[in-house]
């Protein structure tokens, strides 16, 4: 590791890593901060590496405030916790080229992030006599679009504690070294070396069926010392996140699916973030579309916006950890208090609901804090099982395995219906014919879809009785909806373009020239260069010869017309 963090002269920049500097560092993380606390300042940005990479004066406020614990925590120590942080200052270039190609390849709840950075802070405090105020705390922030929470706190875990003891040269080589990574590939197994350690992940793909086990070791002959293989790159541990509210799951699985506001407040940053991320990750495969933010404060730019009671909370989970927030939020509807999490033998003491009046300012006592009313019944055989699990002492990587695999199901269930009632708005195959438009999908008629619930319900599925329909309906005012029907009709329009690109291809163009005028057969030209180019920019479903023979029927056409249109579609 030493020889890692020696300040020998390296050379900064890698010959022929890539095309462009730092662009295979990119792919990965935006950039790398050290945030300190100055006497005179507070919080201050120490450093921002590469030294070129530029975050707003907006930015670099808020990731100052993010990267420290907020209220004044006496414990020593090490912390590492998470945050997501609005993008300010309009669209940024990117050392790393992407033409969308990871978020086309990438499960929706993985993709890479265009308006929000997300922070993972390792942060010390420890007494040190040598600095004025008696301490010495400072946090290491990792600033990535990508959510692999596990990736990075892993990460955090090898180099902070070396940053910690020998500082920035140590920084820049670690920097240099993630520049040599390959690309995050959705579907491959990547073993990425970092300070004497290879790291082992598998990049999660869209194809990979929901709830299969995560990662596969691969190539472990060759690497020596053996790599830390890493089983997810974002999973968390679900069963130690959740343990104080197991009883409630069901109750949190729809107030999130209705994208319901809801306020975590929470003992430490840590557990803040942890149970925001936990309850964003427990509607997977189904994409959490509202705002998160799994550690928030008071000095956020967008506190006013959230603490106002003009207007209704926005449709957000929010983590704080200042007691300040128990009376600037208490208008909102859902307020989770949550305690230290601590792994016992026993099941952990259970949360109660509680009406909302009862939120006390000073002294509130873990809860639920809402008057929600659940549309389906607890689910009581997954807590006896998770109860077995702990009598029997299973391990928690076992538990939360049941508790995601009773939650995606969950989900499945809801969302199974749906998924069959909008696959029948798609038009026939027949109805696409080569020389017309292809026929429009037809509009989602939430009526309609109501009545294939009596035959083709979640009932099918799930063994859960409760108000199905009522939750139906309250879904569709909710932004999940709205961002779940405007990517199935994204893909479906796409799938119909692709339909009618290889009908054309299947088509007898020559028989259709036969007794067409000039106008119509250069129309004709022009709309398929037009679908050309949007199969490629759009990445249509569509094999490439099916692509090659439409550009061989273009110059087919053009071949048949006289010279002089020739000329003129050439140069066009």
């Amino acid at each position: 590791m030493d020889a890692l963090c020696r300040t020998e002269s390296r050379p900064r920049r890698p010959a022929a890593a890539s095309p462009l500097p730092w662009a295979r560092f990119s792919a990965w993380l935006d950039c790398v901060c050290v945030v300190t606390f100055d006497l005179e300042l507070g919080q201050a940005m120490e450093l921002v590496y590469p030294y070129d990479f530029r975050l707003t004066e907006k930015e670099k406020t808020s990731i100052c405030y993010l990267s420290f614990p907020d209220s004044y925590s006496g414990g020593l120590g090490d912390t590492q916790f998470s945050f997501r942080l609005r993008q300010s200052g309009g669209q940024r270039t990117t050392h790393y080229e992407d033409d969308g190609e990871y978020n086309r390849e990438a499960p929706l709840t993985l993709q890479r992030e265009s308006a929000h950075y997300f922070g993972y802070v390792y942060f010390r405090q420890v007494k040190d006599s040598s600095m004025k105020r008696g301490y010495f705390q400072k946090s290491l922030v990792l600033v990535s679009r990508l959510p692999y929470v596990n990736l990075f706190q892993s990460l955090l875990q090898l180099i902070a504690p070396e940053y910690f003891d020998k500082l920035e040269p140590c920084l820049e080589a670690v920097c240099n070294e993630i520049d040599q990574w390959p690309p995050p590939v959705p579907g491959q197994t990547l073993n990425l070396p970092v300070m004497g350690v290879v790291i082992q992940v598998r990049i999660p793909s869209r194809v990979d069926k929901p709830g299969s086990s995560p990662v596969k070791q691969f190539n472990q002959e060759n690497l020596l010392p053996a790599p830390l293989v890493l089983p997810s790159i974002h999973e968390l541990d679900l069963f130690r996140c959740f343990q104080p509210v197991l009883i409630h799951i069901q109750m949190l699985w729809e107030l999130m699916l209705l994208g319901e506001p809801i306020v975590v407040m929470a003992p430490s940053p840590t557990v803040s973030s942890e149970m925001v991320l936990a309850l964003t990750s427990c509607l997977a495969p189904l994409r959490y579309c509202c705002d998160y933010r799994p550690y928030f404060t008071i000095h956020d730019s967008e506190f006013k916006e959230y603490t106002t009671r003009t207007q209704a909370p926005p449709n957000i989970v929010v983590g704080v950890t200042n007691p300040f927030f128990i009376k600037t939020l208490q208008h909102w509807p859902h307020i989770l208090r949550v305690g230290e999490l601590k792994m016992s033998g026993d099941l952990p003491k259970q949360v109660k609901v509680k009406k909302l009046a009862k939120l006390k300012t000073l002294d509130t006592k873990p809860g639920i804090y809402t008057s929600y009313k659940t549309s389906l019944h607890k689910d009581k055989t997954l807590i006896k099982r998770l109860l077995k699990g702990i009598q029997r002492k299973r391990p928690s990587e076992v538990q939360s395995a049941l508790l995601r695999r009773h939650l995606l199901e969950l989900t499945q269930s809801f969302i199974i219906p749906l998924e069959h009632y909008i696959a029948s708005l798609m038009p026939l195959q027949r109805a696409i014919t080569p020389w017309k438009n292809p026929p429009q999908i037809r509009p989602f008629c939430q009526e309609d879809f109501m009545k294939t619930l009596e035959h083709a319900g979640p009932q099918l599925t799930c063994v859960l009785k409760g108000d199905w329909l009522g939750l139906y309906r309250r879904f569709f005012k909710s932004p999940n909806f709205d961002g779940w029907y405007r990517q199935r009709h994204r893909e479906m329009t796409q799938k119909l373009e692709a339909l009618h690109l290889e009908a054309i291809c299947e088509a007898n163009i020559v028989a259709w020239m036969k007794d067409k005028s000039e106008v119509e057969i250069v129309d004709l030209v022009l709309k398929l260069r037009e679908k050309l180019v949007r199969a490629r920019c759009q990445h249509l479903p569509v094999k490439e010869e099916t692509l090659q023979r439409v550009s061989l029927y273009i110059e087919t056409i053009i071949g048949s017309l006289p010279e002089d249109l020739q000329a003129v579609l050439h140069h066009h």
